[in-house]
């Protein structure tokens, strides 16, 4: 839960997984496939090649009109090799079932784009691997950020998340310069704003996580382009302690207005409201001097009084296998139809 967020050391390995009859991943189950996948089932494979990680509730919130249709579907997935599963052990409760492509999926989308499933980069002891990650949690926690404005959406159709970029993809454009958790667009009638994602769960020091500032302001001055760094902390408490440094460190800068940032804590969203999501009136720029002014997502770029984004500006995508950046907004829905 955004409010919430689960912590790595809550982890504690795996639970058992119940044996499941599962079809083998031949050429003629793919062939199958072929019509038993709805545009919703490949919008999921893509977003699990993109991001890695998702789990059945951030699925279902964003996808499907319930939960247990979503977790029907997902388990007809799971079966069909389209998907893998895991889940996590943790010390309260019961963590919800984690999916990642599985070897039937990753055929569908190097098929789709006229590749091998090699030139995806896919294997799928490696995407197994991150159920032993030791940033498991935080990758989690990065997905749950952007799913729950994506879910947000389904209530506020007006709404939309129009980018959301991996950290991996970040890495691979950026990495030379600055490793953000992940970059976004978020568009509403009143404006539009993008940003950069630094997304902590309290197990960096507080220098470290100001540091991070002078990669940014080296990208923008590589680059030409100022974009905003959103700095999400786990709770208020770390958040004032966290801006006190961050802002020593941003002040320093030579150009401290080419890096606009602004903080907030997840405990500052209501946990009572129906569907809590970043895009809230939680946001306080870094440069706010008196009071304690509080913006919502969209406004952001208003009060830094930059520019509205441009496709122009905007990072190119190009030059990644598969090469087409899937779009974070699932797919309308479909009549319903027999998949069998």
């Amino acid at each position: 839960m955004i409010t919430n967020p689960t912590r790595q050391r809550a982890l504690h390995g795996l639970k058992p997984a119940r044996p499941t009859p599962r079809v083998a991943n031949s050429v003629e189950h793919q062939a199958t496939l072929a019509w038993r996948l709805t545009p919703r089932d490949k919008w999921i494979i893509r977003m699990l090649h993109e991001h890695r990680v998702l789990t059945a509730t951030q699925i279902t919130a964003c996808a499907f009109p319930s939960f247990r249709s979503g977790r029907q579907r997902l388990r007809e997935l799971f079966q069909w090799s389209v998907l893998d599963r895991f889940q996590p052990a943790i010390v309260l409760g019961t963590a919800p079932m984690h999916y990642v492509l599985g070897p039937a999926g990753a055929a569908v989308l190097a098929g789709e784009h006229g590749l091998d499933v090699k030139d995806l980069g896919y294997r799928r002891d490696r995407t197994m691997s991150i159920a032993h990650h030791q940033r498991l949690a935080h990758t989690v926690g990065v997905s749950e950020w952007f799913t729950t404005l994506i879910a947000r959406t389904r209530h506020h159709p007006e709404e939309t998340l129009r980018a959301w970029w991996s950290e991996v993809r970040c890495v691979r454009h950026f990495g030379d310069l600055v490793r953000p958790d992940a970059y976004g667009r978020w568009h509403t009638p009143a404006g539009e704003t993008e940003f950069f994602l630094e997304f902590d769960l309290g197990t960096e020091t507080v220098p470290r996580v100001a540091r991070k500032i002078h990669g940014y302001a080296h990208l923008a001055t590589a680059t030409a382009i100022t974009t905003p760094v959103l700095v999400w902390l786990p709770t208020s408490r770390r958040e004032v302690t966290v801006r006190r440094q961050l802002h020593r460190t941003w002040h320093d800068l030579d150009q401290p207005h080419r890096v606009p940032v602004a903080t907030a804590a997840a405990d500052r969203l209501n946990p009572d409201h129906g569907h809590p999501s970043p895009a809230e009136p939680i946001w306080a720029p870094l440069a706010a001097t008196g009071g304690d002014a509080r913006y919502p997502l969209h406004d952001l770029t208003d009060v830094w009084n930059l520019p509205a984004p441009s496709t122009m500006n905007a990072p190119a995508a190009g030059a990644t296998p598969p090469g087409v950046l899937p779009m974070p907004m699932p797919p309308p829905r479909q009549p319903r139809r027999f998949s069998r």
